[in-house]
C-alpha cells in the first residue's frame, strides 16, 4: 500500500494527498509554520514537497533496489507528520522538538490501520524516528559515532536513512546557504563512517546475543561487537510486549505451557484493582518477580509493554539477578484486535487503548538478548 515512484519523473501531488489522507492531512502540514534559519522556504508541506522533489530527482534514490524506495519514499514524505503537535513558539523562535518520535507514533498507528506489512511499517517508522541523526552524527565524539552507527543499523538500513536526510536537507531553503551545503556534507559523511564501519547496508554482527546486550549496556567504545563477552546469566525471563488482545496469552498457553507466568491482567483481578490505577499491581509482580530472580528460575512476564522505558525499567530489574531477557512482540489485525477486547469478560476501554496506541513502539534488538515478533497468519496461510 506504498506510493511508487520511478527515478526522475514527475510526482502526482493528487496521488499523494489522497495516501496521505487516513495519516496526516497536506493542509494540516502547511498550516504548520517553521524557523526560517533552516527553513526559509516556508511551511512543512513545501518543505516536503521539495523533500520529495529532491529525492526522486537524486542519484541515491536511483541506485536503491527497487523494493526499497516505496519504504524510504513514505520515509521523506512522512519525515515531518509530527511537527504540526510538536511546533511551539519558543521566545522568538519556532521549535519542533520531539516531532520525530512523535511522528513515528502516528505512522505506526495509522499504517496498521492502513493494512501495511508488519517489515514496510517498521522501516518506514525507523526513518522516521531516526531521519535527523545523519546531520550531526558525524559530530559526535569517535567512539559514540561508533556505536551510533552500529545501533542504527539493527533499527533500519544506514544507506536508506542517508537517503532519507539527504533529501531532508536538500529540499529545504536556509537563511545562511552554508547552513544547508554543511548538512548535506554532513550526510555523506555519515555515510562514508557507516561504510567504513560495514554497516551502510548491513547490520553489525554480533560474537552472541549476549555480546550485543552487553556492547550497549556498556559506555561507548568499553566493548568490541567481534569480542564474545562472558554469559553470566542464570535464568531467563520472556518478556512480552503487544496491545491488549493481541494474544500473549494464547502464545504463552501454546509455547510456554510450564512456565511460570506474572500475568498484569490476573494480578490486577486478584487484587480487584481497574485498568486506570497499575501502581499497585505493578508493585505486587515486581516483587513475585524478585522471589523467581533470587531462585535463578525462569518465568514470563505477561502485560503489554508498549514502550522502551516500560521494558527498560524491567530488563534492567532482570539483569540486576543475572537473568538473560527474551521479549515476545505479539500483534494482530486493528479489527482482530477490537473484535478480542470486545469478547474479553473485562474488556479494556475504548479511552485505555488510544492512550496506549498513542505511545506504542516495536522492541528492538539493541534491548534485549533476543526479539521475536509474532504476527497473524497471512490470509490463506
Amino acid at each position: 500500500m506504498l506510493l511508487e515512484f520511478a527515478p526522475n519523473t514527475a510526482i502526482d501531488w493528487f496521488a499523494v494527498e489522497e495516501w496521505l489522507a487516513p495519516i496526516t492531512s497536506a493542509r494540516a502540514l502547511a498550516e504548520t509554520p517553521q524557523d526560517h534559519v533552516f527553513h526559509a522556504e516556508g511551511d512543512v508541506w513545501t518543505h516536503t514537497k521539495m523533500a520529495m522533489e529532491a529525492l526522486v530527482s537524486g542519484s541515491l534514490y536511483a541506485a536503491l533496489a527497487p523494493g526499497a524506495r516505496p519504504i524510504v519514499a513514505a520515509g521523506v514524505l512522512l519525515h515531518d507528520i509530527g511537527k504540526p503537535s510538536t511546533t511551539r513558539l519558543d521566545g522568538e523562535k519556532l521549535t519542533s522538538r520531539g516531532h520525530s518520535s512523535r511522528g513515528d507514533l502516528i505512522a505506526r498507528v495509522a499504517l496498521w490501520r492502513l493494512g501495511a506489512t508488519f517489515d514496510q511499517r517498521e522501516q518506514v517508522c525507523a526513518l522516521i524516528r531516526h531521519h535527523q541523526i545523519p546531520f550531526f552524527g558525524i559530530t559526535k565524539p569517535g567512539a559514540e559515532a561508533v556505536r551510533l552507527a552500529r545501533r542504527l543499523s539493527l533499527l533500519t538500513r544506514n544507506d536508506w536513512l542517508v537517503a532519507v536526510a539527504d533529501a531532508d536537507a536538500r529540499g529545504r531553503r536556509c537563511a545562511d546557504p552554508h547552513d544547508q551545503h554543511r548538512i548535506v556534507e554532513h550526510c555523506a559523511l555519515w555515510a562514508e563512517h557507516c561504510r567504513e564501519l560495514g554497516v551502510l547496508d548491513a547490520p553489525q554482527p554480533f560474537a552472541s546475543d549476549h555480546t550485543r546486550r552487553v556492547y550497549f549496556e556498556s559506555e561507548p567504545g568499553a566493548r568490541l561487537p567481534d569480542v564474545l563477552a562472558h554469559d553470566d546469566t542464570v535464568c531467563e525471563v520472556t518478556l512480552m510486549s503487544g496491545l491488549p488482545a493481541s494474544g500473549k496469552d494464547s502464545y504463552l498457553a501454546t509455547y510456554c505451557p510450564d512456565l511460570p507466568v506474572i500475568s498484569l491482567d490476573a494480578l490486577r483481578d486478584e487484587l480487584d484493582i481497574d485498568h486506570g490505577d497499575p501502581g499497585v499491581v505493578i508493585a505486587e509482580a515486581r516483587e513475585r518477580a524478585r522471589v523467581y530472580l533470587r531462585a535463578g528460575t525462569s518465568f514470563a512476564w505477561n502485560a503489554t509493554n508498549l514502550t522502551p522505558s516500560l521494558r527498560s525499567q524491567l530488563i534492567e530489574l532482570f539483569r540486576g539477578y543475572r537473568a538473560r531477557t527474551r521479549i515476545v512482540y505479539v500483534e494482530t489485525t486493528p479489527d482482530e484486535q477490537s473484535s478480542r477486547n470486545r469478547e474479553r469478560s473485562d474488556p479494556v476501554p475504548w479511552a485505555v487503548i488510544e492512550r496506549m496506541l498513542a505511545r506504542w513502539t516495536v522492541p528492538d534488538l539493541t534491548e534485549a538478548h533476543e526479539v521475536r515478533i509474532v504476527l497473524p497468519l497471512a490470509p490463506g496461510a
